[in-house]
């Protein structure tokens, strides 16, 4: 690929990955941090996931071809207002959030005429927090999926692509709106089953967990905050999930009240036969 420098704002687990991938992959390539913890930028500087800091992310994205937000999406619209005067023109921006109805809206509405956004969200990463879990192998295999709309540039599409092809991603097209409709059953209701499980627990309890709990309740563990954020963006799509989620657990209890044996099982069937359908 033809980047010379790419500005990644935030650098923890996700923008840190990101950045030792490039520094592997693209060595003509500078990579450029922003963060608003000095600890932080030292720690990325160190780990060698960036090659130049800012405190500021308007001077991050200085010169900057390639534009990546991985701060939380809670923020995602400050961002952008700080950096759409400075972006040079022809200058490419996308984002690693776990919603995309706002953001590329956001995008669209403040980004200046030929600065060009596309909408990503690389399905990868875990419950940890911080650039010193980041890993240059992390996106390898996952899914990447884009949201173009009818502005967005077909050649900044397939330079975005293209980025997420290079550090291994398998790519899906969704509109913002399927994307967050979908990600609110595979991925935001889990999070909020997961929180929902730890929580019910009486403190006696939890000693005697199991394998199958802390499988079940690992997303748990991630940052209150940024969940929070992805919660209230998609909260339609979310409290959708959460309704058709009810009606799956008042089927089941009707059928444990009714003692109907054939029934528990064939509903325990359907599901594990779906399951085993999905990669490990």
């Amino acid at each position: 690929m033809g980047l010379k420098r790419l500005s990644i704002l935030g650098v923890g687990l996700l923008g840190g990955s990101i950045g030792l991938a490039v520094r592997k992959l693209l060595n003509d390539c500078t990579v450029v941090g922003y963060g608003h913890r000095p600890a932080t930028l030292n720690e990325a500087l160190a780990l060698g996931a960036i090659q130049e800091a800012s405190p500021s992310a308007a001077k991050a994205v200085n010169a900057a071809d390639f534009v990546i937000l991985c701060t939380p999406v809670g923020i995602f619209d400050e961002v952008l207002e700080q950096i759409a005067p400075v972006l040079v023109p022809g200058a490419i921006v996308t984002d690693v959030g776990s919603t995309k109805r706002s953001v590329v809206a956001a995008a669209e509405r403040l980004l200046p005429p030929g600065v060009w956004f596309v909408g990503s969200h690389p399905m990868a990463g875990s419950e940890k927090r911080g650039v010193h879990y980041a890993e240059a192998s992390l996106f390898e295999g996952a899914v990447c999926i884009t949201t173009p709309t009818a502005h967005t540039n077909p050649a900044a599409l397939e330079t975005v692509e293209n980025f997420w092809k290079l550090l291994g991603m398998q790519l899906v097209r969704l509109s913002p709106a399927e994307h967050d409709r979908r990600l609110a059953d595979v991925s935001h209701l889990p999070h909020a089953l997961a929180a929902a499980l730890v929580s019910l627990q009486e403190e006696a309890s939890l000693p005697l967990a199991g394998k199958g709990f802390l499988d079940s309740t690992r997303i748990a563990a991630g940052d209150g905050g940024l969940w929070r954020d992805i919660f209230v963006d998609n909260r339609d799509n979310l409290r959708d999930s959460l309704r058709r989620f009810r009606l799956q657990l008042d089927r089941l209890d009707a059928l444990l009240a009714a003692t109907d044996t054939e029934a528990v099982k064939s509903w325990l069937e359907a599901a594990a036969a779906r399951r085993q359908t999905l990669n490990p």
